[in-house]
């Protein structure tokens, strides 16, 4: 067996087979196309990466071109995206109208419930025609499931119909107030994840039963801010806070939410992000609501990553008292 090299890439120590510089750079995942690598302190024309070897004790910078601005994207099940803001597909007027307000929120993911096909019209539209889902992640989920069995099989035509493995999980307890059955929800996570699916698990606002569905196999946790539908914005801001403290994987806010400031309440208590369909949907102006659920969620993550000030019991003034006229 050939020994590894000790290298420094980017600041960190590496171990890497003997090759060239551009053995590496593939190693890494990455194209020698698109980088510029510097060793020693001298830079590697790009031309030559092939042919430079790298040596025991090396030290590679690795760079390329980014976008500017801070990089604050988050990465689920191994997938990464910029946006923190998933949507629904349900109580639009249209797809038309679903599609537009998709764009308008900036969304890179969309919930999709999997329904019966109308085999009288099959010509009839689909949502596929309206949001492409080579271009937006679709996010089979299971609205309208009240047991194990039944949001298993669920998805396993889901992943038939589309080859998705991210999923969301519900498993709902009763119909007046949709809160889920914890008990069937994590009979499902176990089985799906079993099977190879990736399940982000809307759940009731408990931390102790988000780290149970973590070891069930969860991806991400979605714990209720307040029941489907509602728009009562979340109701118990120190468990969701506590949930994110103790999380391992994504925790997104999913269901409650009725305007903006819902939003950016659930992304200045740390949370990855915010799952809505009902305060966008039924807006007197989708679109517009679309705008400011983004905007929303942007300006709670800002908060949230600069650090809010301390609350005090009294006023303290913010301009100097000395030299007062």
């Amino acid at each position: 067996m050939t020994a590894q090299l000790s290298l420094t890439v980017n600041g960190e120590p590496r171990r890497a087979a003997p090759g060239s510089v551009a053995d590496l750079v593939r190693s890494l995942e990455l194209d020698p196309a698109k980088v510029a690598v510097e060793r020693n302190g001298a830079i590697v024309p790009r031309s030559a990466l092939g042919d430079v070897a790298i040596a025991d004790g090396d030290a590679l910078e690795i760079v390329h071109f980014v976008g500017g601005g801070q990089d604050d994207s988050w990465t689920v099940a191994g997938r990464t995206f910029r946006s923190r803001l998933i949507v629904g597909t349900g109580k639009y007027k249209d797809f038309e109208q679903n599609a537009a307000a998709v764009e308008a929120s900036g969304a890179e993911i969309v919930t999709v419930a999997v329904r019966r096909v109308n085999v009288s019209d099959p010509k009839a539209p689909m949502l596929t025609d309206f949001i492409d889902p080579k271009k937006i992640t679709y996010l089979p989920n299971t609205a309208g499931c009240f047991t194990a069995e039944d949001a298993i099989r669920t998805l396993r035509l889901a992943r038939e119909a589309g080859g998705w493995d991210l999923v969301k999980l519900e498993v709902l307890g009763e119909a007046r107030t949709l809160y889920p059955d914890m008990r069937e929800t994590l009979k499902a996570c176990e089985v799906l994840a079993g099977e190879g699916f990736l399940p982000m698990v809307y759940c009731v606002d408990d931390p102790i039963a988000a780290k149970q569905l973590e070891s069930a196999g969860a991806v991400a946790v979605m714990p209720l801010g307040a029941p489907i539908g509602s728009g009562l914005g979340i109701q118990n801001r120190v468990t969701i806070r506590l949930i994110v403290e103790g999380a391992s994987v994504p925790v997104l806010v999913d269901a409650g939410v009725g305007t903006a400031s819902d939003a950016a309440v659930a992304m200045e208590l740390g949370c990855d992000g915010v799952l809505m369909n009902t305060a966008i949907a039924e807006a007197k102006d989708p679109l517009r609501m679309a705008l400011a659920m983004k905007l929303a969620v942007e300006a709670g993550r800002h908060a949230y990553l600069s650090g809010r000030m301390a609350t005090r019991k009294y006023a303290d003034p913010s301009s100097p008292l000395a030299g007062l006229i």
